[in-house]
């Protein structure tokens, strides 16, 4: 939270270390805002991950705090803006949008939803002056991204895309390691992101919900990843789609998705995602002189980094070493993120562009298994050029 320092008249208090100098420090954290100084969300939505992950997040949040809910159970919205803190008047249906733009005390909205649902509700939420922090995918096809773009640029309001694990340490870590150079060239990425799915009649299920099913859903999780650690767009897509022949959960989705993409350096990524596997979320980069994994890689919790490389002084012996980096809380981190790009007037470091070029490549990724050929995309010579990818802050 750099950017604020300058912002933020109360520092956190330092005293001498009380651990010797060989021991492992956790950096100092600067104290959180007082409350009524914090950015004031509201959550659109109150599913699953809203009530297990997102609440509670913003209730640890440093520069964050639940403002307002909208629901359409209202009797359910009391409950969570009691257990919250927040005011009761502060629950809203998905039809108040314009009474929501009337809350002074919310600056952003935590679009929570189906995925089918995101373009309208980012539409509305720019419509009312409020910033978008917007969960992934951003929406289901490239056309609403671009609108949802241009909405939020016209009304002069942000609008973020929920990538949580580019504001994890254990990603940061190996992207910063794949840009080191430290174990020569990275030359392929393996990615795979896998889980059984319950009964057929979840919106998740639903094309029109969820505008696919394990590619934008959790496949997307491995596609970003090898974007966001090489920060090179991919050139090139191969890919297949198939599904179990009489599973209901699977008659409007894909099940199962399989993919490669070619990097202008080179870089290959083999990337799959499962509907009806085991669970699994594993990725692993591949050097000239050395192995990165993440496993787990794209979990809310519990993630670990392990590098196996040549020893320098005998090329005979393999050493394998862990990484261990502080765990954050990803939806926090976020949140905090946003809310200081409010305060800052910093642009989100994964704006509406990262959730439209994901998309796009999503789109030629199904035009690929569907008229099976590789398809081409467009080449981009900027590295990140559709996020801010400073590893440091």
């Amino acid at each position: 939270m750099s950017g604020i320092a300058s912002t933020r008249q109360d520092k956190a208090e330092t005293r001498p270390p009380f651990v010797g100098e060989s021991e492992r420090r956790s950096p100092i954290e600067p104290p959180p805002l007082p409350h009524d100084r914090k950015i004031g969300f509201a959550v659109i939505g109150l599913g699953r991950l809203s009530l297990d992950s997102i609440l509670p997040a913003l209730a640890s949040s440093k520069l964050g705090r639940l403002a307002a809910v909208m629901t359409g159970d209202k009797a359910k919205g009391e409950r969570v803006a009691r257990q919250y803190g927040a005011p009761q008047d502060a629950v809203y249906g998905y039809d108040e949008w314009t009474r929501l733009g009337e809350n002074e005390d919310v600056q952003a909205v935590y679009i929570v939803t189906p995925n089918g649902l995101h373009h309208e509700q980012v539409l509305a939420a720019a419509r009312v002056g409020k910033h978008v922090l917007c969960e992934k995918p951003l929406t289901n096809t490239s056309a609403e991204a671009e609108d949802m773009i241009r909405a939020c640029a016209n009304a002069g309001v942000m609008l973020m895309v929920a990538y949580r694990l580019q504001y994890e340490p254990h990603n940061r870590e190996a992207a910063r390691i794949a840009r080191s150079n430290q174990f020569g060239g990275l030359k392929i990425i393996e990615a795979h992101n896998g889980q059984v799915q319950g009964e057929a009649d979840q919106w998740r299920h639903d094309r029109r919900l969820a505008g696919g099913g394990s590619l934008p859903d959790i496949g997307l999780y491995c596609l970003n990843f090898a974007r966001f650690v090489t920060g090179e767009e991919p050139v090139e897509v191969s890919a297949w789609t198939w599904s179990t022949p009489g599973d209901a959960r699977f008659a409007e989705v894909e099940e199962n998705v399989s993919w490669q993409m070619r990097f202008p350096s080179g870089v290959v990524a083999r990337c799959s995602a499962a509907y009806d596997a085991h669970e699994s979320r594993v990725a692993r980069l591949h050097f000239q002189r050395g192995t990165v994994q993440l496993d787990p890689a794209f979990a809310y919790k519990g993630l670990r980094l392990q590098v196996q490389h040549r020893s320098a002084e005998r090329e005979d012996v393999e050493l394998r070493e862990e990484h261990v980096l502080d765990e954050a809380n990803q939806f926090a981190a976020e949140i905090d993120h946003m809310a200081e790009c409010i305060l800052t007037g910093r642009q989100p470091a994964t704006p509406g562009e990262e959730g439209l070029q994901d998309q796009r490549i999503m789109e030629a990724i199904y035009r690929s298994a569907a008229e099976n050929r590789p398809v081409e995309l467009p080449h981009v010579a900027q590295r990140d050029a559709f996020r801010d990818a400073r590893l440091s802050d």
